[in-house]
């Protein structure tokens, strides 16, 4: 569902009663749920106010916001999501997969919105993309496990004389799908995936001391909302080591990463926001499409290329949608 469509969708909206209430209080409250950390929430955050404000809502003003963070601890998400059904939010607004199903899980009568990474009819959260059904929709990004072997294709392209590809994942997150896609398209490639874990603040140096032990050519970072917030750490380590590294999102290139191909984060914390006004005003989450992406950009650091001693080929940069230099 396109950007235009789901605005519009919710447009009318205005007029709709009130209809969802948490408390009998002035303003309504919104539960916002997240794997990780404050800290590495902060730009996610100020995209979904301004899609409140979009929708007509203002934190502090007109609507009110609970935060609950896991830290990156799965398994205090349940208690977490309990706690601000407990307090009876208006609505929960909740990042990442785990976080989607646990506010699933902890409720069946408050709306969920969610921005999930993954295929959310698969992973069980909605019955259908076009009708959610129930509590929960949002904003899903399922194309990212079939764009695993496109960005896999893509590094190549930049690295060809590379034949072993590290691929760093989170063994703590379930879903493996893109994975299985990284095979896949490796096989095709005549190339072999070497996969390192780390599930844990004390694994990244473990995982790339392993790198640099395995000789790695060039390394892919899954798409994973923990390693996510480790941009700072993952970049700098992927340059001690030289090591030309593909992510899944723009904000690490911006940052210093080589090469991102893939949808914005904090445009989907935008439209959740947009979402979620929506619902405020008494549009239905049964009824509201999950919002898919409409948009995938390979953006390259051109600094970081040159830094590597890479030449970026004339083919990948015609097709870029930014390049940063």
């Amino acid at each position: 569902m396109k950007r235009r469509d789901f605005t519009a969708l919710l447009g009318g909206a205005a007029a709709w009663p009130l209809a969802v209430r948490a408390q009998q209080s002035a303003i309504p409250v919104i539960g916002f749920l997240r794997n990780t950390s404050r800290h590495d929430s902060v730009e996610l955050l100020a995209a979904m106010r301004q899609g409140l404000k979009q929708a007509g809502f203002v934190e502090g003003n007109n609507v009110a916001v609970e935060y609950r963070y896991a830290d990156s601890q799965l398994d205090r998400l349940p208690a977490l999501a309990a706690d601000l059904v407990h307090r009876q939010v208006a609505l929960i607004i909740a990042g990442g997969n785990a976080s989607s199903l646990a506010a699933k899980a902890a409720t069946t009568t408050i709306p969920v919105v969610f921005s999930t990474g993954d295929e959310p009819v698969q992973i069980g959260l909605v019955s259908s993309l076009g009708r959610p059904g129930g509590n929960v929709t949002g904003v899903s990004f399922f194309s990212i496990t079939t764009l695993a072997g496109k960005r896999l294709d893509l590094l190549h392209e930049v690295v060809p004389k590379v034949d072993t590809i590290a691929y760093l994942m989170n063994p703590n997150n379930p879903f493996k799908h893109e994975l299985r896609e990284l095979r896949k398209t490796a096989d095709a490639l005549g190339l072999k995936i070497f996969v390192v874990s780390a599930g844990s603040d004390s694994d990244i140096e473990a995982a790339f001391a392993r790198l640099a032990q395995e000789r790695a050519g060039a390394l892919l970072i899954s798409s994973d909302s923990w390693l996510n917030s480790l941009r700072e750490r993952l970049i700098a380590l992927s340059a001690r080591q030289a090591l030309p590294t593909m992510y899944l999102l723009r904000e690490f290139t911006a940052a210093g990463g080589l090469m991102s191909y893939g949808a914005s984060m904090t445009e989907a914390y935008r439209q959740a926001g947009i979402y979620a006004g929506g619902i405020l005003k008494g549009a239905q989450p049964a009824e509201l499409p999950i919002v898919l992406p409409s948009k995938f950009e390979l953006v390259i650091n051109l600094t970081t290329a040159k830094a590597l001693g890479i030449d970026v080929p004339l083919s990948l940069l015609i097709r870029a949608d930014e390049m940063i230099d």
